[in-house]
């Protein structure tokens, strides 16, 4: 055992590799996963793809992506987060290199496949790196910082990545992120720990779920109102990141370039919201409140607020009203997403956390699916992202009222 990761590193020199970490992956893995939304319009261009199928490559991602949570659980149990992670990040990483050489539909699919069972350990490994690096009390701020990652990628996205398209063409774009992601694959696992295998270790934190912890979490109410009502999040969340750039560019005619900037508007207001989540949280948290019912009123209040900003949108007139709307709705989708996280860590006992994040990303990723699909239906067909927007809000208010009345901690009725 490295006698350096496990005796001359202190408890925040840990905590601090970690998070730094987590934050670099996370700004890689959701640099990959806009990259074809960046590229959309070249791509379908040379391809020769319909709004159709471009939605298909984008939902071949999230599907594979989602099913892939089911079998992380024993995975990360047997080979802990650094193996799961590091692995996670080589594979997703080779896929996006690979992704710069195809020539075909069919391998372009497969390739999304691999992309999307390749970011499926971030997450559940993210979370469950939290859980045991920091107290309850910090959190929800360090949830934040991990999950604010996905933002400012998606953020820094848009302009950095139509740059580099522009300077060496969008194959040549892919290459380069798959190399970049093979790099943090290896620092990774270099410099990652989990908590177990240091001098730091505590024993509560390495409990091993049995085979039966999906059919004891399927049970509980409380588990169904989480998986639905998190689709609503990630249907949103997902909307806009894949179909951003192409909306700037198909409905409101803005160039290549000029809708690279713009886009990355919606999503710094997407780390913004992350951010006040979890720092509200904790403020809360400190005051005494409980974590339950601070992150599912956050879920909620986020979640209808971003409905209607949706709603918003899909009547803007104007450029300007609608960026700005767009913006609102990715920021408290975020805002509520952040404490959908949260929740998991709060409602759940320690052992079961990670299967229940994998079940909640499992379902949520099966609902978010549908967007890229149907969004790509209905431009085809109305030539508008006006219905799209609308259908979005719909979704949005209906995970809001899964969280309200399903999702209440009295259902969730397991012992620790």
């Amino acid at each position: 055992m490295n006698a350096f990761a496990t005796k001359e590193r202190s408890l925040r020199a840990h905590q601090g590799i970690t998070l730094a970490l987590l934050f670099t992956a996370g700004i890689v893995n959701f640099f990959d996963r806009s990259s074809l939304s960046v590229a959309n319009t070249v791509v379908r261009g040379e391809l020769h793809l319909n709004n159709a199928q471009m939605g298909w490559l984008l939902s071949a991602f999230s599907l594979s992506y989602g099913f892939a949570q089911l079998g992380l659980v024993a995975w990360l149990d047997r080979l802990g987060t650094r193996v799961m992670l590091g692995v996670g990040l080589a594979v997703w990483s080779l896929a996006q290199l690979l992704t710069g050489f195809v020539t075909s539909f069919p391998v372009f699919i497969i390739l999304r496949i691999l992309l999307g069972a390749g970011e499926a350990p971030f997450y559940p490994s993210g979370i469950r790196s939290v859980r045991e690096w920091f107290s309850r009390g910090t959190r929800g701020r360090a949830t934040a910082l991990m999950s604010s990652s996905q933002t400012f990628g998606l953020a820094a996205a848009p302009p950095l990545l139509t740059l580099l398209m522009l300077r060496i063409g969008w194959r040549g774009m892919f290459e380069v992120l798959g190399g970049v992601g093979l790099v943090v694959a290896l620092l990774w696992l270099l410099l990652h720990r989990p908590r177990a295998a240091t001098m730091y270790s505590d024993e509560t934190l390495t409990v091993i779920p049995t085979g039966s912890v999906y059919r004891e979490l399927l049970t509980q109410r409380t588990v169904w109102g989480m998986m639905l009502g998190f689709g609503g999040v990630n249907y949103t969340a997902w909307l806009y990141i894949a179909w951003l750039p192409g909306y700037l560019q198909t409905e409101r005619h803005l160039s290549l370039s000029q809708s690279g900037w713009l886009a990355a508007i919606p999503f710094l207001a997407g780390a913004f919201g992350m951010l006040a989540s979890g720092f509200l949280a904790d403020a809360f948290a400190a005051r005494g409140y409980k974590l339950t019912s601070i992150h599912r009123t956050q879920i909620i209040v986020g979640m209808v607020l971003s409905a209607a900003a949706s709603f918003f949108a899909s009547h803007a007139y104007s450029l300007p009203a609608a960026v700005i709307s767009i913006s609102v709705a990715f920021g408290f989708i975020q805002f509520g997403g952040t404490s959908g996280w949260g929740y998991v860590q709060a409602v759940s006992p320690s052992h079961l956390v990670s299967a229940l994040g994998a079940l909640q990303n499992f379902a949520s990723f099966l609902i978010a699916s549908v967007a890229p699909v149907v969004t790509g239906m209905i431009v085809d067909r109305t030539h508008s992202f006006t219905l799209a927007f609308a259908v979005c809000s719909a979704v949005t208010l209906l995970g809001a009222l899964s969280y309200a009345t399903l999702g209440s901690p009295s259902g969730m009725k397991i012992e620790e």
